[in-house]
């Protein structure tokens, strides 16, 4: 259902507001480059600082905005699982075609306990379901037995995989099999995620080179395999330059050096150190992207 190059589009700001006329701008040219999918209010989309309104809006404003022309998956993740009902219905109010669900952050919940949680949302919102573990922000790994499990949920369709274990990848396409679609949540482990049966990325990378991404996943899954891995290797220093701080950090000053949105965050993420900006540009420079 979800497949190929999805990203997981940055939340513009502009002197504290979100910057809807930057966002709609961005939706337009992803969907000109050829992303795939759109998710507003990811990791990247500063989700976490947005208060409620601003949340439903930018779900509301992007599911208008991209107007039917790709399928939009609303990040609707909590660490409450009542909060997390609350906003996955207001996602399938405003006509989202999906839900992308963080594991619950800072509980440590068991097993049993991400067990139940996202049976509790999939039962309480019929909406298309996609798992999102990713244990360097949530403190805790949704083991592939518990995949396994979520996966025999119907409306539980697909995982975002942010491990970088390609042998937790392997096991949850092992025991799942065609149930659920795996995605990869890191953008250099993306080729080797689709070589073990992965359908695509949710990606970070895509925000700055949508294009690029958008190939190297059509090209490999139409069996142009060195084509395919060329686009990754010239995509790694970018993939890399993304994580050299905190993300969002990296990817919306890309954005703003490329003249796409403005260069604002909310505290407590803060702008590059300038070593770091330096290192960024060189990146991009070699890229054609500035």
């Amino acid at each position: 259902m979800f497949k190929g190059s999805i990203v997981a589009i940055v939340t513009p700001f502009k002197n504290g507001k979100v910057d809807e006329k930057s966002l709609g701008n961005l939706i337009d040219w992803h969907i000109k480059q050829g992303t795939n999918a759109i998710v507003p209010c990811g990791t990247t989309g500063e989700s976490a600082t947005l208060d409620y309104k601003e949340h439903f809006r930018v779900i509301k404003f992007t599911v208008e905005a991209v107007n039917k022309r790709v399928p939009v998956i609303a990040g609707t993740g909590a660490n409450s699982t009542d909060e997390t009902i609350i906003i996955t219905k207001e996602a399938k109010k405003s006509k989202a075609d999906g839900a992308l669900l963080v594991a619950p952050y800072y509980n440590k919940p068991t097993q049993e306990g991400l067990y139940r949680h996202y049976k509790a949302v999939a039962e309480a919102v019929k909406i298309p379901i996609v798992l999102y573990n990713v244990p360097g922000r949530t403190a805790v790994n949704m083991l592939p037995s518990t995949v396994a499990r979520l996966a025999e949920i119907k409306n539980i369709v697909a995982i975002k995989e942010a491990t970088g274990d390609m042998k937790q990848v392997s096991e949850v396409i092992r025991l799942c099999g065609d149930r659920i679609t795996v995605l990869s949540g890191d953008d250099f482990t993306t080729l080797p995620l689709m070589a073990l049966g992965g359908k695509g990325v949710i990606s970070v990378s895509a925000n700055v080179a949508p294009k690029l991404v958008s190939q190297m996943c059509s090209l490999w899954d139409n069996g142009r395999f060195d084509e395919a891995r060329a686009i990754h290797y010239r995509l790694e220093p970018l993939n890399a330059s993304m994580f050299i701080e905190t993300n969002p950090i990296p990817v919306k000053t890309a954005l703003a050096m490329m003249g796409k949105i403005k260069e604002e965050f909310r505290l407590p993420l803060c702008e590059m150190a300038s070593a770091n900006r330096e290192k960024l540009k060189k990146v991009l420079k070699d890229l054609k992207l500035v």
